[in-house]
């Protein structure tokens, strides 16, 4: 009798987590991880913390130890996917090989997105998403003499705060007035402009930029407003869009990345989608979800794979990622809006603080910042979908575990 295989595609976090889910949960099929990068599936927060400013190694990022896949019976392959039948349930790769599958699993994860101004495809405009992009870009800071960080997201920000701990000159632009103003609205958001500005990086914010120049290679960011930063070398950090080529046409509903119930399962019976390009519909929420952060690539991955081995798990963690940036760690738990009102509980001017963000008592979202070991607590403020009393939200004399049994309704 023919085994049956599982063709997980995108050997990324949410890919590695799915295989190794799968045969714990009992898959005894044969499992084929399909990654169009050399070595084994790593993980991508440290790429714009550690391993850029060369703290930690590149090995340090692998997901599972050496041997772990032929230990687990599971063939990974180093190839571009180049489609996917789902009729016939074949994947047919670059090289011309062809695949049969019985289900699969997509892992393909984002791309970066690309400055489409004039001058972007001079040298020294640079992306990060791999880890060699990450040494690369590590190696192009130490040799530059000035550092252009063009978008103040998460990993704009974090670009600019490894490049100033690596001791480069460095400017941030972006559109908003403050970074991360998009999750994080302007109050919150001003923590990290004061503390980038603490922190000697020259900001340019509340200005897109027109246009870079440079003969052959970038020499200056020009900004909105006409006037120049000079940068031999430019971080572009603008956001990222979910890889859904390979799904396109098969059959599979793409509506801002892959389209899948509470179960990771697409509208074709069989296969599934997780991470970064995973449009979940989320039970808490009740409509899709995409969120493109490490917790939510690794549980989901989990949650297919094992799926996949005959479970019928619910998808339904709350959003939850982590930045490091100088000496501010911070946490986040749930799907907020910059425009909800906000409560906070501590200092934001010594950056040691717990925001909440909610609309009219209901805690849409929670952050902590320099504030450890409160996670289950926010979890469970968030969760409980009910008004909260602000006042005692507010208080730092009052344990989080009671504010939450003090909620009303």
């Amino acid at each position: 009798m023919t085994r049956p295989t599982l063709a997980v595609i995108g050997a990324s976090l949410a890919g590695a987590k799915a295989v190794e889910a799968a045969r714990d949960a009992g898959y005894d099929g044969r499992i084929v991880l399909i990654g169009d990068e050399p070595g084994t599936p790593y993980e991508r927060p440290p790429l714009s913390k550690a391993v850029l400013r060369g703290e930690a190694e590149p090995d340090s990022t692998r997901v599972h130890p050496d041997g772990f896949y032929g230990d687990h019976d599971i063939e990974l392959v180093t190839d571009h996917v180049a489609a996917i039948d789902t009729v016939t349930r074949r994947v047919e790769l670059a090289d011309g090989d062809t695949l049969p599958f019985d289900t699969a699993i997509l892992a393909t994860g984002a791309e970066p997105r690309r400055l489409t101004m004039p001058g972007a495809e001079l040298d020294g405009v640079r992306y990060l998403r791999s880890v060699d992009d990450a040494v690369r870009l590590r190696d192009s800071i130490h040799a530059s003499s000035r550092v252009a960080v063009i978008g103040a997201g998460w990993i704009g920000s974090e670009v600019a705060a490894s490049a100033r701990q690596m001791g480069a000159d460095v400017v941030l632009t972006a559109p908003a007035p403050v970074p991360l103003q998009r999750v994080l609205g302007d109050q919150v958001g001003d923590v990290f402009r004061k503390l980038h500005a603490d922190n000697g990086v020259h900001l340019r914010l509340g200005l897109g930029v027109q246009e870079l120049r440079g003969v052959g290679a970038v020499e200056e960011v020009v900004l909105a407003d006409g006037t120049t930063e000079a940068a031999d070398l430019v971080v572009v950090g603008i956001g990222v869009t979910p890889r859904t080529d390979v799904a396109a046409g098969t059959g599979l509903l793409i509506d801002d990345g892959i389209v899948v119930d509470e179960h990771l399962e697409s509208g074709v019976a069989g296969i599934y989608a997780a991470g970064d390009v995973a449009n979940a519909w989320h039970p808490y929420y009740r409509r899709h979800v995409r969120v493109e952060h490490w917790a939510n690539a690794l549980n989901q991955g989990t949650t297919a794979g094992r799926n996949v081995a005959g479970q019928r798990g619910v998808y339904d963690r709350l959003p939850y990622f982590f930045s490091d940036q100088y000496d501010l760690g911070m946490e986040y738990v749930g799907l907020g809006d910059p425009s909800d009102a906000l409560v906070v509980r501590g200092d934001l001017d010594a950056r040691e603080f717990v925001a909440f963000w909610h609309r009219e008592g209901v805690v849409t979202a929670a952050m902590n910042v320099n504030v450890w070991d409160v996670v289950d607590d926010l979890k469970t403020i968030v969760a409980a979908g009910r008004p909260a009393d602000l006042d005692r939200l507010a208080d730092r004399s009052v344990a989080l575990g009671e504010v939450v049994g003090a909620s009303s309704g």
